[in-house]
């Protein structure tokens, strides 16, 4: 039997960090990462053998839990046939079909291989539709890691984007203009200085990737409001919340039809999968029909689209957005039942099956500005108690939680056992 340290050694020395992508790696929380052996349901088991409840769910496309039987059938029948084509198979068509089904304001529809590759597809058609070069996005969210979007900003008034990442050159950065969320004030002076050079205000209409950071329905639709009168576009970055807050995600949800929604997580049913889509007319400027290529080897894979096809189908079953939204709030409620308990300040942020703990006072933040760096220190000293009572939850503070259908009333009831133990523990850092 392999020793795991020795796995964990072997790891780092074969991969940077040891992992495949970054806040896997444990840097920002004590301790070294487990490592994985399988999973099933709402639960993981690391190569120790020691069981935990999953909070993370592969960081959110599990919405039906680990190794749902339905998606391993589905996925098993597809790989029987084939692994990949390079050509149109029916999973896709039916996959397409089922995704425009749900977002309405969709025509047309392309795959591609995560969530990365969907939204800078985004943008490069945001661009080339209008003929123009700058885009707006907002402080603390992150929409992949492609050059133009790897950037950082300060807070308050609009400001150029800086790479914060080596090997992007600031003459691409530079084209990125950044703006904290919720501040109109910002947006207004911005494009009244520049809204002729902007193609587009990207945004995740449920900012989720520094926070589960909620916005105001009067923002969004204040961001619908100036980008018409300026002639961009608005694009929602549905990666995290599509299928997951509502078969629509915030699309639906806010009433607001933004121009592009870019998909991701919970239509791959666990496969690498992406998606962009929007209007007929935006869409078929897209090769092979139009001037903006982008394209893809194993875009479309039957695996993938057989996985996201299950995934929908069982998403579609009566009461179960009900179900989630009822395991959000009893956890939501007992983890701020303990914290209050003990006097611990802090809040716990929630739409949906989706939730975030942030250790500070006051109101949940809905700017990255708004975070108390401070929190993530007392997250951190949280998250290894809660990892050896057997609660996965994100290494990080600004990640958040995911609920699954397989989440138990017993899964929640053990969740807040072992979380009140863990704070009785560590109060004195807490507060």
């Amino acid at each position: 039997m392999v020793e795991v340290s020795d796995l964990l050694e072997r790891s780092r020395r074969a991969m940077p960090g040891g992992v495949s992508s970054p806040v896997r790696a444990f840097g920002a929380v004590p301790g070294d990462p487990p490592l994985v052996a399988s999973a099933n349901g709402a639960e993981i088991v690391d190569a120790d053998g020691k069981r935990y409840i999953d909070l993370v769910g592969s960081w959110g496309p599990l919405i039906l839990g680990h190794a749902h039987p339905a998606v391993v059938e589905a996925v098993a029948q597809a790989a029987r046939k084939g692994l990949t084509f390079g050509a149109t198979c029916p999973g896709e068509v039916e996959l397409a079909e089922a995704i425009l089904e749900r977002f309405p304001l969709g025509e047309r529809v392309r795959f591609v291989s995560s969530g990365t590759e969907a939204v800078m597809s985004a943008v490069r058609l945001a661009r080339g539709a209008t003929g123009r070069a700058r885009i707006v996005k907002f402080e603390g969210c992150y929409h992949g890691h492609s050059d133009g979007l790897l950037v950082q900003a300060g807070s308050g008034l609009a400001t150029f984007g800086t790479p914060s990442s080596a090997g992007v050159p600031e003459q691409i950065a530079e084209l990125t203009d950044v703006v904290s969320l919720n501040d109109e004030e910002a947006l207004t002076q911005l494009f009244a200085e520049r809204g002729h050079d902007i193609a587009a205000i990207l945004i995740e209409p449920m900012p989720a990737n520094a926070g589960l950071l909620l916005q105001r329905p009067e923002f969004l639709a204040f961001l619908r409001k100036l980008t018409r009168e300026h002639g961009a576009l608005l694009i929602f970055d549905e990666v995290i919340s599509g299928f997951r807050v509502a078969p629509g995600g915030m699309t639906e949800l806010s009433g607001i039809t933004p121009d592009l929604v870019t998909l991701g997580k919970i239509v791959g049913g666990g496969m690498p999968v992406g998606a962009y889509l929007g209007s007929a007319a935006l869409m078929e400027q897209v090769a092979p029909n139009g001037p903006v290529y982008q394209a893809g080897t194993l875009s479309g894979n039957p695996l993938a689209m057989a996985a996201g096809l299950a995934t929908l189908h069982e998403l579609a079953q009566p009461g179960v957005y009900e179900g989630l939204e009822e395991k959000g709030r009893e956890l939501q409620q007992g983890l701020a039942a303990a914290l209050a308990r003990h006097a611990i300040p802090a809040n716990v942020a929630r739409l949906g099956s989706v939730l975030w703990l942030n250790l500070q006072e006051g109101e949940a933040p809905r700017d990255f500005g708004a975070i108390d760096s401070a929190s993530a220190e007392r997250y951190g000293r949280i998250h290894r108690d809660l990892l050896e009572r057997g609660v996965w939850m994100a290494p990080s503070a600004y990640e958040v939680a995911f609920l699954s259908t397989a989440h138990t009333d017993d899964h929640i009831e053990r969740i807040l056992q072992a979380f009140e133990t863990s704070i009785v523990e560590a109060k004195a850092a807490l507060v």
